[in-house]
């Protein structure tokens, strides 16, 4: 039983023990325990058994059900759970201030302060771990942690791959059908507006069973069933609100898996990739047009199958037009560059990476390939420049030298060393050149505007609140809208 259970329970003993005017002891003697064990258990100091819960629930007449109930017996008994959880909270507890006791002689009105100053302590307590250097660090726990289990997780692949099966899925590209039949299942009715808040990418009214999704999709891509996905995810998830950044997180990773694991399902994936990999021809874009998903998706979803289920260990990157990481996965010993929390986001890759030589590609249609000589080994890559709203970016998938051999592209001749983190690889600028303009020259830097914005705190982390609340005010009262 949990601890918060063992407090709801421990105050509905008190309320049928006093509704019945039971004293302790009176009581104990019934179930054959002593007075002060009494007390410990309605304090919720001292788990019962579950021998002593059954003549406790006899001895007040009720059934076990109803006295293990995990919802408080009066709105003051919440209230004193409430004040008893808030108290053995670490926030309060650094704080070295004295404990009060929520006995019977605390007026109500004094109790319900009370518990609002220990709410609002902890909502500024979650705020105030809301710095970049908190996430990055919970980012990083994150990352590790999908690389300690290969970046798979089967309890998200049953669950994605049952949901289209059921939905119709055979084989093939999940169409935007299946998708809705899905939303249909869970009894949400999915619905294109043009109005949404600027701070969310889709919102599900809860109440009238409702997703809310924006009107169009990048043009081939595959966002709108993504999108829906990830908002029918949270549903079947059972998320709750987000108590700290990391489970934020946490949970924007668990959607994002699952609708990856919808649009790709495994077993259509794996079959794919393992015909290919006898082939002796794996392929991102193959991947990809197979199962209808941008290139990016294609690369992401097969570091979740690579490992697991062809024994290939990877690496995948996507970088900034300024070489930064923008998001990378790694098993495979790629040296990815880390700042002292260990984070990647924000740091420049070696400018002799595939995915950076990318970058000066003026074809978009094909992948490229190369092999690069890092001190920690050779590696094989595929890369795919690209084009967004906020500039141009690459795409790489990876591999150590002894795994080339399933992918297409093995065979070619480029070749790079790079020993990078030393800086005499790529960072050091030609000495000639220093010498000459170093003193001759004034560069106005760019400032990355990111770097001085707080991170979104609140129940949703960067969502408006009342923007949204009047977006769906608007939509219930005109639901045909």
């Amino acid at each position: 039983m949990a601890s918060d259970d063992v407090l709801t329970t421990g105050r509905r003993i008190r309320h049928l023990r006093t509704a019945r005017g039971l004293t302790l002891d009176a009581l104990g003697a019934q179930v054959g325990v002593t007075s002060s064990m009494l007390s410990l258990v309605e304090n919720g100091r001292r788990e019962p058994r579950l021998t002593l819960l059954r003549e406790l629930a006899s001895a007040l007449g009720v059934t076990l059900d109803e006295l293990v109930d995990p919802e408080p017996p009066t709105r003051r008994a919440g209230l004193e759970i409430e004040l008893e959880q808030a108290q053995r909270s670490s926030a309060f507890l650094r704080l070295g201030l004295p404990q009060v006791r929520p006995n019977r002689s605390l007026p109500t009105p004094v109790l319900e302060q009370l518990v609002g100053l220990h709410t609002e302590l902890a909502r500024r307590e979650r705020e105030a771990i809301a710095t970049p250097e908190e996430a990055r660090r919970a980012n990083t726990a994150l990352r590790l942690a999908r690389q300690a289990r290969d970046n798979h997780f089967p309890e998200l692949e049953v669950l994605a791959e049952r949901m289209v099966r059921e939905a119709g899925y055979t084989s093939g590209a999940l169409t935007h059908r299946t998708v809705w039949r899905m939303a249909e299942r869970l009894g949400l009715e999915i619905r294109h507006v043009d109005d949404l808040p600027r701070s969310t990418r889709t919102v599900t009214d809860l109440e009238n069973g409702r997703i809310y999704l924006p009107p169009a999709s990048t043009p081939g891509g595959h966002g709108l069933r993504s999108l829906a996905l990830q908002a029918m995810a949270h549903r079947v998830l059972e998320h709750g609100e987000p108590t700290s950044y990391e489970a934020f997180l946490r949970q924007r990773m668990e959607t994002t898996y699952f609708a990856s694991a919808a649009l790709v399902p495994q077993s259509a994936a794996v079959e794919f990739l393992a015909a290919r990999k006898r082939q002796r021809e794996l392929a991102i874009e193959d991947f990809r047009d197979a199962f209808g998903v941008t290139h990016k998706a294609a690369a992401q979803r097969f570091t979740s199958l690579a490992t697991h289920h062809l024994d290939i260990r990877v690496h995948f990157l996507r970088i900034n037009e300024d070489g930064s990481i923008y998001r990378a996965y790694a098993n495979d010993g790629l040296p990815l560059p880390v700042d002292v929390t260990g984070a990647i986001e924000g740091q420049v890759v070696c400018r002799r990476w595939g995915v950076r030589e990318a970058l000066s590609r003026r074809d978009h249609a094909t992948e490229s390939y190369q092999y690069t000589d890092t001190p920690a080994g050779t590696f094989w890559c595929s890369t795919q420049p690209g084009v967004a709203p906020t500039g141009r970016f690459a795409l790489a998938v990876g591999v150590p030298f002894s795994s080339a051999k399933w992918f297409r592209g093995r065979e070619t001749q480029v070749r790079r060393r790079s020993t990078c983190p030393d800086e005499a690889c790529c960072r050091r600028p030609d000495a000639e050149a220093a010498a000459r303009w170093e003193q001759r020259s004034w560069p106005s830097a760019r400032i990355h505007q990111h770097v001085f914005a707080p991170l979104p705190s609140g129940r949703f982390p960067g969502v408006d609140a009342a923007e949204m609340y009047a977006f769906l005010d608007r939509h219930a009262q005109h639901p045909g809208a």
